[in-house]
């Protein structure tokens, strides 16, 4: 299993040929939010699917999810389909916590998420955010967005895992993993690898100079916390665009 992280939660899956995208973000900017470091992503190939764990724009880029060719199939959680289809004119192939799904030669399996569902805070259009498993010669979770709950056990066990270690700005709300909840996820799950993701690409225009330790800092505090809170998990601090080839 290869991964390359692209920034904030887009990240590129592939084994056994299959290539799976995360939650994809594929521009330079996002309404008040600018990429402030790493490439935009270039994909090689189109990827076999992309997975949305939730439907914040932030993970739910509708000019992203049109660049795909129709090829790529989009997974999304169960109650986002009639929006998605609305907007994007394809098919939507919908799962809830618990199911699973054969993307060529990978098994997807969705697991719970503690975040908020909505499209944005005052909106009627939500669905359940989840989080998902991918299954093929090594195991790897992706928690897209979340905040810390117990059954979070119940993933592994897994060979790396994809965790979320921050956010956008200088400060985070409910339902999110900061470097010491991370850590203490990792405690839980207990993955033999583990990328940080969801900081360190996006931020507010204008706002480069506003707490700029909480844009560069989190991956190497979250690899510190998690070399005491869980010494087993090695942990590999990527830069957006960067790779890693996940060993047993």
């Amino acid at each position: 299993m290869n991964i390359t992280w692209w920034g904030h939660a887009t990240v590129a899956v592939t084994d056994r040929g299959t290539t799976i995208l995360t939650d994809p973000v594929l521009r330079n900017r996002l309404a008040h939010l600018q990429r402030r470091r790493g490439p935009r992503p270039v994909l090689d190939t189109a990827p076999d699917a992309v997975v949305i764990s939730h439907l914040h724009g932030d993970h739910c880029d509708l000019p992203s999810l049109r660049m795909l060719p129709r090829s790529t199939r989009i997974v999304a959680p169960r109650g986002a389909g009639a929006f998605l289809r609305s907007r994007l004119r394809r098919e939507i192939l919908e799962i809830a916590d618990g199911e699973s799904v054969e993307v060529g030669s990978l098994r997807v399996r969705a697991v719970p998420a503690a975040h908020d569902g909505r499209r944005n805070p005052s909106s009627r259009i939500r669905a359940a955010a989840l989080g998902y498993v991918f299954e093929g010669t090594r195991t790897a979770w992706f928690g897209g967005d979340t905040g810390l709950f117990d059954d979070m056990k119940s993933f592994g066990p897994l060979d790396l895992a994809l965790v979320p270690v921050w956010g956008w700005g200088w400060t985070l709300g409910a339902g999110h993993l900061d470097p010491a909840g991370a850590a203490e996820a990792m405690r839980i799950i207990k993955p033999a690898q583990a990328v940080p993701i969801h900081w360190g690409t996006l931020w507010p225009v204008g706002c480069g100079r506003v707490r700029p330790d909480r844009f560069h800092r989190p991956g190497d505090e979250f690899a510190a916390l998690t070399a005491t809170a869980a010494p087993k998990t090695d942990v590999h601090v990527l830069a957006p665009g960067e790779s890693l080839t996940v060993t047993a």
